[in-house]
């Protein structure tokens, strides 16, 4: 009986926190083509070298106080009103020193006008810090279909915003109006919805208590932060702002699959395995059905995605992202692990091992610097492939720690998506070589997308893999609880 209410909870969970990523994202998308189509290559990449800014002061102010607070099950007021005064006060205390160190960004990467625009959309991370405390009560709950309807109201909203100033020829502006209005909307729906009220009030015991846990993650998300931004930190400084927006607009598109998988899987099962995390065997059935089903999913997205990559940039943004759709196949195949080694880090928080969750992170990312290293010396393009190398060797070290713990090991892994994989290798062979058919992109990506589909069904049949099966049973299960 609490195998099978386990299973509902996970199912519900998963199901409307994949609603509420494919809702956001799929608005999201549609915006983005829109604007990729008003606006230019540069225009992404000035709001690209400003993201690097944004991404790393998020991941200070959360300060691991996010993962401590949903890993905790006996979280009273003094804890969510202690996390959300430190919140607040390091979201303030950054954007002050980001916004008088703006003329020394605007120096190093030689664009003038970053000065004004840091300055204005650097601002969303103090809005955004109002949100974390009602967003992680949410999240504790396991309730993503409120989070869902937000999401998506601010993603609507914004992008309507973003688009009328695109087209009033607002330029890269457009953008900043689109991330200000879309946090502003989210954090004002997350506190009407959730009716939660802080009050001033800072317990040293709570701190204490909450920091011993995520000073560690606070650390793993930080240099985490630092590490994918440094792609952007190279290729803007080293190219251009037109290759930066070249490979954002590439990273988005990789993020369709790979980047709202993971997601999904960190929000829902984190808090559901915390809940059986010391019910050994059922968190090895549990995490063992979640990498099966969530690789099953990701390996054929992503390899799919890589292998329409030309006709589908060409028919959606145009000629001028040619660029980006070279990128796009070498991110997909990198990003295709981030799932699996989000699931083994999530292992390591559930047991409480944040001291192992910052060492694998500090060792992976000493190992990140190589790409760098060659994105500067040789090109983007051989640093893409040094990172999925890369991508290969951190899975390896993630899953060796957890499986350990959990007695699940690489080996035993491996074994597990090795078929998923094999048949995302198939479908994207035979999805790949259509493009050099002598007919128009528009006819070829209609092709690839009925052909792709075609196989990953005759695969699936004859195989009889048990992935299918069980996506198609959370599927229905999730329609009949809707």
């Amino acid at each position: 009986m609490a195998e099978q209410s386990l299973r509902e909870k996970t199912v519900r969970g998963v199901g409307w926190s994949a609603i509420d990523n494919v809702a956001q994202y799929a608005v999201s998308f549609i915006v983005s083509i829109v604007l990729a189509r008003l606006l230019t290559p540069d225009d992404y990449g000035l709001l690209g070298i400003i993201s690097i800014f944004t991404a790393i002061s998020t991941a200070l102010i959360n300060g691991g106080f996010t993962n401590a607070l949903i890993r905790k099950k006996d979280v009273n007021e003094n804890d969510y009103n202690t996390s959300f005064i430190i919140n607040l006060a390091v979201s303030i205390i950054l954007y002050i020193i980001i916004f008088f160190s703006a003329p020394l960004i605007a120096v190093f990467f030689e664009h003038e006008e970053l000065v004004l625009l840091t300055r204005v959309s650097t601002f969303s991370i103090v809005i955004g810090a109002l949100a974390i405390v009602p967003q992680t009560r949410l999240t504790k709950r396991i309730d993503f279909k409120t989070q869902t309807r937000i999401t998506l109201s601010a993603a609507i909203v914004s992008g309507i915003v973003g688009i009328v100033m695109a087209i009033c020829g607002c330029g890269v502006w457009s953008l900043v109006a689109q991330l200000l209005s879309s946090q502003f909307i989210k954090t004002t729906l997350l506190w009407l919805y959730t009716h939660w009220i802080p009050k001033l009030l800072f317990s040293k015991n709570s701190f204490n208590d909450l920091f011993g846990f995520g000073w560690k993650m606070l650390l793993s998300e930080l240099i985490n932060a630092v590490w994918k931004e440094l792609y952007q930190v190279v290729i803007g400084k080293f190219y251009s702002p037109a290759a930066l927006g070249q490979y954002t607009r590439a990273n988005q598109f990789s993020q369709l699959f790979s980047s709202n998988l993971t997601n999904v899987i960190q929000r829902v099962t984190f808090p559901v395995l915390s809940d059986i995390q010391d019910d050994k065997i059922r968190m090895l059935n549990a995490y063992r059905r979640i990498i099966k089903t969530s690789m099953f999913i990701t390996a054929t997205s992503m390899f799919f995605l890589g292998a329409v990559s030309e006709p589908l940039l060409y028919c959606l943004i145009g000629p001028k992202w040619h660029e980006a759709s070279i990128y796009l196949p070498f991110i997909c195949i990198s990003s295709s692990l981030y799932p699996l080694q989000a699931i083994n880090l999530n292992m390591l928080q559930v047991q409480g091992r944040s001291d192992l969750f910052l060492g694998l992170e500090v060792v992976k990312k000493a190992l990140g610097m190589i790409p760098l290293f060659v994105g500067i010396l040789v090109g983007i393009i051989p640093m893409l492939c040094v990172n999925i190398i890369i991508s290969i060797m951190s899975y390896f070290l993630n899953s060796f720690f957890s499986g350990k713990l959990l007695g699940y090991s690489t080996k035993m892994q491996i074994k597990d998506i090795a078929p998923s994989y094999l048949i995302a290798t198939g479908i994207a062979l035979v999805v790949w070589f259509l493009k050099y058919l002598s007919l128009s992109m528009w006819i070829i990506l209609p092709l690839q997308i009925m052909v792709g589909f075609g196989v990953l069904l005759f695969l699936c049949e004859i195989t009889r893999i048990e992935e299918y099966a069980e996506v198609k049973h959370i599927l229905f299960s999730f329609y009949k609880k809707k």
